[in-house]
């Protein structure tokens, strides 16, 4: 069978995910902690400023996918939005981290300002970026293998920043800044915007644009993404699976630098914690083969186990020897494998669903469905950042001073209770709700298959 997507685009594609999820690692691990940490707003309106954020995003994140959709340009309806929300969202970025030496309202006004255009300038990038994915190829298999890719660059990225972040940032601080971690902290998201941009030139100039919609005459509407989103029973599933895996990762990277400053008390151990991050790009770079061999339905429960055992060598670690390196070299290691099988899983099957909804409806709707995936993310960052700002209050925590049992008990709950909760969630919702899977799916883009050469 003839490839339907060169070695050259699907790398320049990964590299697009490699500079957006830079910005990402960037905001999920160290955005509540400098503004808890370095600007010093209080952890619980930081949580309920992240989790108001997502109210306007129900709204914005669909209506961007339907902007999307009925984009037509010369230059396709994906490449304008991702090119014009990258600039936008790098430079919001950067003035999130920048600190003007507010204080009062006035500081509190400054975030939540510009963590709101964050989230909204995110979206016009995010949307048109996977949206993108399904449209490069229709063939099951080829689609496994391309939609880890960007997964692949993504953990890369992510990786980097976790495992290098503090490091960065107390080297420019010190040379730069007097010591002044926010110095640090601006240099570091300067850089970070920089390769950004230039990582989303290299996708939009060497991947090509294929066309999405089968012309059926029906023009998307605003009524219309209702339909779309909420008479998808698959879509609901999925939206589901996404919204409770994502919460479980989510609330990993937002207590992680706090369990390892404060319960753990080495931040070199929060560094080593990323840096064996690797294991998820080598379980991603394994899952096409791997859901050959046993299918996808069989790899998410063994997925959501090593996730489990992992977070749960973390909690003995944390009570018989807080700052051994053995522990969360293995921890992570289990950790991080189960992640990057889920994480293959669900990139891949937001293709299928796309494909469901083209045979249910008539209409591919990429950029709308898509968007869910953008808008679940941010709510799970969100509930997740809801959950830690209020745990972190309610359990007593105090920014840069020593915690009491109860605060690193607090810091275990948050760190490993909820995330082992939330991912059997997901595993439920994808064994019993969701249907795409096997020879159903091969069926439906058999039929779609067949009705693109009727329409030649």
């Amino acid at each position: 069978m003839d490839r339907q997507v060169t070695r050259k685009a699907k790398y320049s594609f990964g590299i697009g995910a490699f500079g957006k999820d830079l910005v990402v690692g960037l905001t999920g691990t160290f955005l509540m902690f400098y503004f808890t940490d370095v600007l010093g707003v209080a952890a619980s309106f930081v949580g309920t400023l992240f989790f108001v954020a997502r109210i306007w995003d129900a709204i914005n994140d669909p209506v961007m996918g339907m902007i999307v959709d009925k984009t037509k340009t010369k230059w396709g309806k994906f490449r304008p939005w991702l090119v014009i929300g990258t600039i936008i969202n790098a430079v919001i970025t950067i003035i999130l981290f920048s600190d003007f030496g507010l204080s009062g309202t006035s500081l509190y006004i400054y975030v939540s300002v510009f963590y709101i255009l964050w989230g909204m300038t995110y979206t016009m990038m995010d949307v048109p970026y996977w949206s993108w994915l399904p449209n490069l190829t229709n063939d099951p298999t080829e689609r496994e293998e391309v939609s880890i890719i960007p997964r692949v660059f993504a953990s890369l990225a992510n990786m980097i920043v976790g495992t290098a972040g503090l490091t960065v940032v107390a080297f420019f601080a010190h040379h730069f800044g007097g010591g002044e971690q926010s110095v640090g902290f601006f240099i570091m998201t300067v850089i970070i915007a920089i390769v950004f941009i230039i990582a989303i030139i290299i996708t939009v100039r060497n991947v090509y644009e294929a066309p999405t919609n089968i012309d059926t005459g029906i023009t998307l509407r605003f009524k219309d993404i209702w339909r779309i989103l909420f008479m998808n029973k698959e879509l609901l599933a999925y939206i589901g699976i996404l919204v409770t895996f994502f919460l479980s990762i989510q609330l990993l990277g937002n207590v992680a630098i706090y369990y390892f400053s404060y319960v753990a008390e080495s931040k070199a151990l929060f560094a080593l914690y990323n840096g064996v991050g690797f294991v998820e790009i080598l379980a991603l770079l394994m899952f096409p083969k791997l859901a050959k061999w046993l299918s996808r339905e069989h790899v998410f429960p063994i997925a959501a186990v090593s996730l489990s055992i992992g977070l749960i060598i973390f909690l003995i670690a944390s009570y018989v020897s807080p700052s051994a390196v053995i522990p969360v070299i293995i921890g992570t290691i289990f950790i991080k494998t189960g992640t990057g099988f889920i994480m293959g899983i669900i990139t891949v099957s937001i293709a299928d669903v796309i494909d469901y909804s083209e045979l249910k409806f008539g209409q591919r709707n990429e950029s709308v469905i898509t968007s869910t995936q953008t808008f679940l993310m941010k709510t799970a960052m969100a509930v997740a950042a809801l959950f830690t700002g209020w745990g972190l209050d309610l359990f007593g925590y105090q920014a840069g001073q020593q915690q009491s049992d109860f605060t690193k008990n607090g810091l275990r709950i948050i760190m490993i209770a909820l995330p082992i909760i939330s991912v059997f969630l997901s595993y439920l919702i994808y064994r019993f709700s969701y249907h795409l899977k096997g020879a159903y799916i091969q069926d439906v883009v058999n039929v779609l298959n067949v009705k693109k050469r009727q329409i030649k």
